[in-house]
């Protein structure tokens, strides 16, 4: 994947992540920059498009990590994937960190349909260990009933009414 391409995939995710339905447009990027991290730190809008039409195939290490802490993704993926890259033939942790991020913000625009959804997928590619995230949530799927316990003590409200649903889900866990 191309730099540009990926500049705007995340202002996609970013726009559905605020709310927008929509990709946030460039000189909104911009305006965040500003009102986000301060004044003195931005970008302008040309920079930012000549990046993602190809005609600036690459930023300054200061652009790289201003963006990389605005959209939260690590600076190493905000360059272009070499020709020929297979993401599954590395094994470096750093880029298994940025191919499970890419992975949870495609997901994310796939579940747009499902708010809840999509944002904890946001959520997870924002975390600085996503692995460790994902580690997490297999940790506590794998424990019988922390999972259920979790849910009902954080959001009761996804709870309340499915006292069945439960009943039937433990009785499905013992069949199998």
């Amino acid at each position: 994947m191309k730099l540009g391409e990926k500049i705007r995939y995340l202002r996609e995710v970013e726009g559905s992540l605020r709310g927008l339905g929509r990709p946030m447009t460039q000189q909104e990027i911009v305006r965040a920059l500003r009102k986000e991290l301060g004044q003195g730190k931005s970008i302008s809008q040309s920079y930012l498009s000549q990046i993602e039409n190809g005609s600036r195939p690459h930023m300054t290490q200061s652009s790289r990590a201003l963006l990389a802490k605005f959209f939260k993704v690590h600076p190493g993926f905000l360059v272009d994937d070499p020709e020929g890259y297979h993401a599954e033939l590395t094994s470096d942790l750093r880029t298994v960190e940025g191919q499970l991020d890419v992975w949870l913000l495609q997901g994310s625009e796939r579940f747009a349909s499902d708010p809840e959804v999509s944002n904890v997928l946001i959520k997870a590619a924002r975390e600085k260990n996503t692995r460790r995230c994902l580690l997490l949530l297999g940790a506590i799927l794998d424990t019988p009933g922390l999972a259920d316990r979790l849910l009902e003590a954080l959001r009761p409200e996804l709870t309340a009414g499915s006292d069945h649903h439960r009943a039937a889900h433990a009785e499905g866990r013992r069949i199998r």
